[in-house]
């Protein structure tokens, strides 16, 4: 059975321009990008490097983002501010 992650994501314009991405239930995962698309696209190594850190320290992950299936994709949810 594969394990299945849910997250929460934030993703903050910065002033200087690009997008900050963070996650209310891991404060350790923190990523950006010059555009949407990139931050987006940097969250899954991340997470693998979150979670890499989770294993060092021998902390368990938090239950409500661990989902239990055998086919579903790592799904992350994400909310943009209206221009």
């Amino acid at each position: 059975m594969t394990a299945v992650c849910k997250l929460p994501l934030v993703l903050t314009p910065q002033p200087e321009g690009g997008y900050t991405v963070t996650c209310p239930l891991l404060p350790e995962l923190v990523t950006e990008g010059d555009t949407v698309a990139e931050a987006v696209a940097h969250v899954r190594d991340a997470l693998a490097a979150t979670l890499e850190l989770y294993d060092d320290l021998g902390q368990l992950l938090p239950s409500s983002i661990l989902q239990d299936s055998e086919t579903a994709p790592i799904c992350f949810e994400y909310l943009v501010p209206a221009p």
